[in-house]
């Protein structure tokens, strides 16, 4: 029996939340920043597309793998993997390297967080709370998610006060976005990181609640 569900939830819940947070940023400013740099259209489309490529490859593995690897584990991974491709945008390296550090960190263009590890976070919710608790534990989750989105969205403002208030260049401006998302993959892995092992699929199957 895990003794401690509830902080399990406010670990992912919380996790959730700030993961979607820079999901939400990146759907608004990644293609913007990528056109200021000098790249083409197509190009843009080759870069988002590589984030997305991986991070559907990211959910197939996780979805066969994840229980036997560890889901614990898998979370961050995935977390510290996702800060990866933010420093190569704020650097702005070749094209080539540009689109594997894309692909490797997963970035996630489209503004909405359907990941890997949002899909994971599912398969672990419904573990952690009695039968009666199962819908409204999803349902505060997805809440949390979307919130984290539109919050992120409304961050993407953040170039233009930091530039004019700040005296940042426009470009400065966006990487300091980008490293703030590395951070605040790290923040989310130490989130996943303080996990119990009740998340874990051996430990949910026998997990026992009293309504």
């Amino acid at each position: 029996m895990n003794p401690h569900p509830h902080r399990d939830l406010v670990l992912i819940n919380a996790a959730g939340f700030l993961r979607s947070l820079g999901v939400g940023l990146l759907g608004v400013v990644l293609g913007i920043y990528l056109f200021r740099v000098g790249l083409s259209t197509f190009t843009i489309g080759l870069v988002i597309a590589a984030g997305l490529a991986g991070s559907a490859l990211a959910t197939i593995i996780v979805s066969f793998a994840a229980d036997r690897l560890g889901r614990r584990q898998s979370l961050l991974v995935l977390s510290l993997l996702a800060g990866v491709g933010s420093p190569a945008l704020a650097l702005s390296p070749t094209l080539g390297g540009l689109l594997m550090t894309k692909k490797i960190g997963m970035l996630n263009g489209t503004g909405t967080d359907r990941s890997a590890s949002f899909a994971l976070d599912h398969a672990i919710v419904p573990g952690l709370a009695p039968d009666s608790k199962r819908t409204w534990n999803l349902a505060r989750y997805n809440v949390l998610l979307d919130g984290g989105g539109s919050m992120g969205a409304l961050a993407a403002g953040l170039p233009l006060f930091l530039q004019h208030r700040l005296s940042f260049s426009l470009l400065s401006s966006y990487k300091t976005l980008f490293y703030g998302y590395s951070t605040l993959c790290l923040i989310v892995a130490t989130l996943y990181a303080c996990l119990s092992p009740a998340v874990e699929v051996k430990h949910a199957q026998h997990v026992s609640f009293s309504t």
